[in-house]
């Protein structure tokens, strides 16, 4: 008979299926991360609750009982329905939302944005949506000021001190690169600055100085299309992103891409909310986010230019 004092637990079960998966203990612990006598303990546990022996320890590798064989197709289903559970109880989260303000950066406007935005108003039924776009370091200032809840920007670096009374959830990886008139190089072209007054810009303007380069330039635009436009017309070349391109993706076919003459340079893009305010919500939307951006931006871009494999990537 079962004993009555034992439990079927959620962990016992997650350890049976990974003894019945990988035929021993020793491979079912290195896979959970824990010792091969947790997960005899767990075994041996889960057969006292069951009345019955899961295992036969005796072959190697070690193979299920007819009763283990039943209790695994049960253990499955167990399994799934509590993942089903966690699923719907973030959503519950979700649901009791009634606004969401929500500041991305420009690099997004073209597809990603309204995707996310589609994609949150059917998790989040009731709920308001407010978003505001602009530079990252003015959604930053909003964020730190309660004047938004969650923005999408990029991150800082140096320029950014300790900043405890925010959580951070990276999101994307790029690098930099030279975009020069189709067909050409950057030699006996002038540079056409991103503007140093946003973060982008700095960036671009403090590598080239550690490279001790200071490039011939006229124009110092902030509109990633306008830039583009003129380096299609042979005016320049220019430093970019790929998200930069995917923004302007109407110029790529006049344009060429290739990584910079010199050191590389990349950042990062994170989705940062006010830390514990909306509980698992940042997490959850920085999850959706990713796998936007991956189908969105990452696919096809690897696809032009493979060689940014490495570079250009998730986090």
């Amino acid at each position: 008979m079962p004993d009555p004092q034992g439990r079927v637990t959620l962990w016992g079960i997650e350890s049976f299926l990974a003894v019945a998966e990988e035929g021993a203990i020793s491979a079912a612990a290195r896979r959970l991360g824990v010792s091969p006598s947790a997960i005899s303990q767990q075994i041996t546990g889960l057969e006292a609750a069951l009345g019955s022996p899961l295992l036969d320890r005796s072959a190697r590798p070690m193979v299920l009982t007819p009763g283990g064989q039943m209790f695994r197709r049960h253990a499955q289903t167990i399994l799934n329905a509590e993942a089903e559970a966690r699923a719907d109880l973030a959503m519950a989260d979700l649901s009791g939302l009634t606004t969401l303000r929500l500041g991305m950066i420009e690099d997004f406007d073209a597809e990603v944005t309204p995707a996310l935005l589609t994609a949150l108003a059917q998790d989040l039924r009731g709920c308001r949506f407010l978003l505001e776009t602009g530079a990252s370091h003015r959604l930053l200032d909003q964020l730190e000021a309660r004047a938004l809840d969650v923005i999408v920007a990029a991150d800082q670096g140096t320029e950014g001190g300790e900043e405890g009374w925010r959580e951070v959830h990276p999101i994307l990886s790029e690098p930099f690169v030279a975009v020069t008139p189709q067909g050409k190089g950057i030699e006996g072209l002038p540079l056409i600055q991103y503007t140093a007054r946003h973060l982008m810009g700095r960036q671009i303007a403090a590598h080239l100085a550690r490279q001790n380069l200071r490039p011939a330039h006229r124009f110092e635009l902030d509109s990633y299309s306008a830039i583009l436009a003129m380096v299609a017309q042979g005016e320049g070349w220019t430093i970019l992103t790929p998200l930069a391109l995917h923004h302007a993706a109407r110029f790529r076919p006049a344009v060429s891409v290739a990584p910079l003459p010199f050191a590389p340079l990349d950042r990062s893009l994170s989705l940062s909310a006010r830390a514990g305010v909306l509980r698992d919500i940042p997490a959850q939307v920085a999850v959706r986010l990713r796998g936007l951006v991956n189908e969105q931006v990452l696919k096809p871009a690897l696809q032009d230019w493979p060689w940014m494999t490495g570079s250009l990537r998730l986090l």
